[in-house]
């Protein structure tokens, strides 16, 4: 059977053991900064038998979304939800628009060149329909701007972006094609919870839902 270069895996960091393995060390030994996720997470308190054993009803979800637009300073304009982690919103926002052309500046987070990939996409031009900016830039800590904003369809990965909230382009969330994504996982060093948001164009929010 053949493969495709979205089938195949695709490195993200936290592989301590195979680190490990190659290097020799116990796991208290190092400092895994592969992921980008905040070593010293935030405190969580103990849960309850209801969080673990009932879905989320709509009064739960609606202070969850309440939450989210307080602390980013959400525009009111702007549409938000609320998803299992940042990875499962990458991969279907390439589905919101007829596949063409997305300019992705590279080095970056590889999920979102193979979700365009995937959904057939051509990645990597100049001149694009599509542009995608990780903002701050994992792994080099490139920022954008506002003026940087440019096509049909814009994504704005702010998954590391509470490590420095001054420099957020959250206020451009109520652009038409424009999309923020938010992590959870990052700056919380919560990555177990699967939490991720995404941010903007209503009628785009209502696609993704």
């Amino acid at each position: 059977m053949n493969s495709s270069a979205s089938d195949t895996p695709r490195d993200h960091g936290g592989n301590l053991d195979a680190a490990i393995s190659r290097y020799g060390g116990e796991r208290e030994d190092w400092v895994d900064l592969s992921t980008g996720i905040n070593p010293v997470p935030y405190p969580v308190e103990d849960l309850g038998r209801d969080d673990w054993t009932r879905l989320p009803d709509a009064r739960a979800m609606g202070g969850l979304l309440d939450a989210a637009r307080q602390f980013w300073r959400v525009p009111p304009e702007a549409a938000l939800l609320a998803a299992p982690g940042a990875s499962a919103v990458i991969a279907r926002i390439p589905a919101l628009h007829p596949p063409a052309s997305v300019q992705i500046t590279h080095p970056t987070y590889n999920e979102h060149a193979a979700a365009f990939a995937a959904a057939g996409w051509e990645v990597g031009a100049t001149r694009a329909q599509a542009r995608v900016m990780v903002h701050p830039n994992n792994p080099d800590g490139r920022l954008f701007a506002a003026g940087d904003i440019a096509g049909d369809l814009v994504v704005i990965d702010e998954s590391f972006c509470d490590v420095c909230p001054s420099d957020s382009l959250i206020a451009e969330a109520v652009r038409p094609g424009v999309l923020v994504i938010k992590s959870f996982g990052k700056f919380w060093g919560l990555a177990g919870m699967r939490l991720g948001f995404a941010i903007g164009d209503a009628a785009l929010i209502q696609k993704l839902t």
